[in-house]
């Protein structure tokens, strides 16, 4: 990455945030100016917020959360559907179905999909932790809620297949039409599914 005219604190911060996903190195060094900026009311505050979270964050043993208790908010609530099981591919995916409120059921967090390509084989995802969850007399459904590309839908039918010997009740969600969506601007794909998923008026 070019340098900049900054000191090496500066450009070991700019360095870390290129890093991370949708910033590259201009993205990271606008992020940091604007941080500089406004260094006692965000850079000096969010130093300290990223301290505080690298000591007290941990990963939920039952469902792969992450949170600042194990288990985590979400296993510990009181009133979830234990017999429910959703699972999904990463944490994102899992806050963003707990965002949405649809699901009052279990997760389990899969850390990743199927893929031949990238080398991720069944040993490297926690696919033995869920089928010994799933097997547990309280679970009688598992939802698949995975991407709908290649490696999702190859994951899934290895999911299922897997689960299906188990005797639980496996489902995935549906794909299709968003809530608002034009037929005119979506893609084959997405009208492909939104047809072989369709349900009875």
């Amino acid at each position: 990455m070019p340098q900049t005219s900054a000191g090496p604190q500066i450009e070991q911060l700019i360095t870390l945030l290129s890093r991370l996903p949708g910033l590259g190195p201009r993205s990271a060094r606008r992020a940091v100016l604007h941080l500089i900026r406004k260094k006692e009311g965000l850079l000096i505050p969010l130093g300290r917020a990223m301290n505080e979270a690298a000591e007290h964050i941990v990963s939920c043993q039952q469902c792969g959360n992450i949170d600042v208790r194990n288990p985590c908010a979400i296993c510990a609530a009181p009133g979830r559907d234990q017999s429910i099981l959703c699972v999904v591919e990463q944490v994102g995916d899992l806050w963003a179905l707990e965002r949405a409120g649809a699901h009052r059921g279990r997760y389990f967090v899969l850390g990743g999909v199927l893929s031949a390509i990238d080398g991720v084989r069944p040993d490297d995802l926690h696919i033995d932790r869920l089928l010994a969850l799933a097997s547990g007399s309280e679970v009688r459904e598992v939802i698949l809620a995975l991407n709908a590309n290649v490696d999702g839908a190859s994951t899934a039918h290895y999911l299922g297949d897997a689960l299906a010997k188990i005797g639980v009740q496996v489902s995935s969600i549906a794909r299709g039409v968003p809530v608002g969506g034009e037929l005119d601007y979506l893609d084959d794909g997405t009208l492909a599914a939104a047809l072989h998923s369709r349900k009875s008026m």
